[in-house]
């Protein structure tokens, strides 16, 4: 099998990684998923990972999930890919349960958690929703309201004048 080189000149792209990050999500363990995790990781080689979020950032975009949580995110990116929106049944930080429908925009990692990022129906805002908290996703066929990725960056802090 041979080698292919990218130049260092033409690094992924932050849609590349999201895109490869959250295919690895889903795949699970196995053979073929390590060595895409093992992938992935050689493509940040290259990049100086000396920021602590970064590298965690990194180790859980490397990690597979847990059974459970990739079979929802299965369901998440079909959701994001196929333009419909998704209901979640979703447990907030205080264990409170409710049924959200969300127009899905974008999956992202920050730190230590996946997250789906999208308008949320019930809110009428952009929400993310840890992976770890949705304990049910539900495929719809209604069509999703078309949202922008730039506009839905929860951690991107604002940049001072």
């Amino acid at each position: 099998m041979a080698n292919v080189v990218k130049s260092p000149t033409s690094p992924l792209t932050t849609a590349e990684i999201a895109a490869l990050a959250l295919s690895l999500a889903h795949l699970g363990s196995g053979p073929q998923a390590d060595a895409a995790r093992h992938g992935l990781r050689h493509a940040f080689e290259h990049l100086e990972l000396g920021d602590d979020v970064v590298a965690a950032t990194l180790a859980t975009l490397t990690a597979p999930l847990p059974a459970p949580v990739a079979d929802r995110a299965r369901t998440i990116a079909s959701a994001i890919t196929s333009r419909l929106v998704i209901r979640l049944h979703y447990r907030d930080v205080s264990g409170r349960v409710t049924v959200r429908d969300v127009d899905p925009v974008t999956c992202m990692v920050h730190r230590e958690h996946w997250y789906l990022v999208g308008m949320c129906r019930m809110r009428g805002a952009i929400r993310a929703f840890r992976f770890d908290r949705i304990i049910a996703t539900e495929p719809t066929f209604v069509p999703a309201r078309p949202h922008r990725p730039e506009g839905f960056l929860p951690f991107q802090g604002k940049r001072a004048a």
